[in-house]
């Protein structure tokens, strides 16, 4: 999923639930932040503290992304939830929709709801939960499970022209982008475009996962059955549903963070959310539809509300000024900050924890 979702998507289901501004806030900041935190750099306090803080993506050509060790860190713990199905070790780390796995990660972090970090925690949890709405059927390793057969793509009759035209050429822009980053010969299918482009995620597919209007196709060169269609906006709706009775049973546990007054059922919400959903365009415009109707009061109940824009530079910069702090005990009070400890506290359990007592011995 891309920030259309992850931020103003998850904003609106926490708003749905009953959450108060500030919480949905930092919720769906800490949701879309998991694609944009590369933490490169740390910081050193002037008393001596130390934050080194771990990345949750890297940038789609990275090359850090070839590390078979990094993608076990990153990929399968916050982008690609092994979904535990299938006989072999690389179809179990297949990611599932809104498998039994996955929610019962949900339940150890809602389990959690007394942390510091729980607001962060319940956005990390978002993000990787949504993703399992778009991503299934792809592993976070490189994998021949990934691979798909070229141009094997087929979209809805229906769907705009212009907007076909548009996800082509952002397509082809994606491909070329890791045959420049990484040398690769045009029209040589070598080890390390299968492993980039393909065998990793959903590289095959470019961003088709991603778009929450698209119906389409394709055929994978390994997996079965091999011709699958997706109907994301069935996907993303259901994604939707399942992210707003996460943030109601945050709610349950942390009444302190509603506002009176807030709150609809996913029922009311629905017909909302199938519109927005369906609209075809590039993300910001995609982004722009969930504010409209954001701030009519049609997800909330609550009319006339102002709605937040995302900014990953806000954080980006509470980190970088963390190192003319002279007190590292000032770290405590800064959301990035309490989302580090979200993310190591997340990936640690799902690496350490979760996968190994289902026999998945992943990191």
């Amino acid at each position: 999923m891309q920030k259309d979702m992850h931020f103003y998507g998850t904003y609106a289901m926490a708003r749905a639930a009953g959450l108060n501004l500030e919480t949905c806030k930092i919720i769906a900041t800490a949701a879309q932040y998991i694609d944009d935190n590369a933490a490169d750099g740390h910081v050193v306090f002037k008393d001596a503290g130390r934050i080194n803080p771990l990345a949750t993506a890297h940038h789609p050509v990275d090359k850090n992304n070839i590390n078979e060790n990094d993608q076990r860190k990153v990929w399968v713990p916050f982008h690609f939830f092994p979904g535990n199905k299938g006989e072999s070790f690389t179809e179990r780390l297949i990611c599932q929709k809104d498998s039994d796995l996955v929610r019962e990660m949900l339940d150890n972090h809602l389990a959690n709801s007394d942390k510091a970090f729980a607001i962060e925690l319940m956005g990390v949890a978002a993000h990787v939960y949504a993703d399992t709405f778009s991503h299934y059927g792809f592993s976070g390793v490189s994998s021949r499970q990934n691979l798909v057969v070229n141009d094997s793509y087929t979209f809805d009759s229906d769907l705009d022209p212009n907007v076909k035209n548009y996800i082509f050429e952002k397509s082809k822009k994606f491909f070329q982008s890791y045959k420049k980053e990484m040398g690769i010969i045009t029209n040589i299918k070598s080890w390390v475009a299968e492993t980039l482009s393909h065998g990793l995620g959903h590289g095959g597919v470019a961003t088709f996962p991603d778009r929450p209007y698209l119906k389409w196709g394709f055929e994978y060169e390994h997996q079965e059955p091999k011709k699958v269609f997706r109907d994301n906006p069935t996907t993303f709706l259901e994604g939707c549903e399942a992210l707003h009775n996460l943030f109601i049973r945050f709610g349950e546990l942390r009444p302190d963070l509603k506002e009176d007054g807030a709150g609809r059922s996913f029922i009311q919400l629905e017909g909302t959310i199938k519109t927005i959903l369906a609209h075809e365009g590039p993300c910001d415009d995609r982004s722009e539809k969930w504010k409209k109707e954001i701030s009519t009061g049609a997800i909330s109940g609550i009319v006339r509300e102002d709605v937040p824009e995302y900014d990953e530079n806000e954080w980006h910069t509470q980190f970088n000024n963390m190192n003319e702090s002279a007190d590292s005990n000032e770290a405590l009070s800064q959301p990035v900050y309490r989302f580090f400890q979200a993310a190591a506290f997340h990936r640690t359990y799902v690496l350490r924890d979760l996968l190994p007592r289902h026999n998945l011995i992943v990191n």
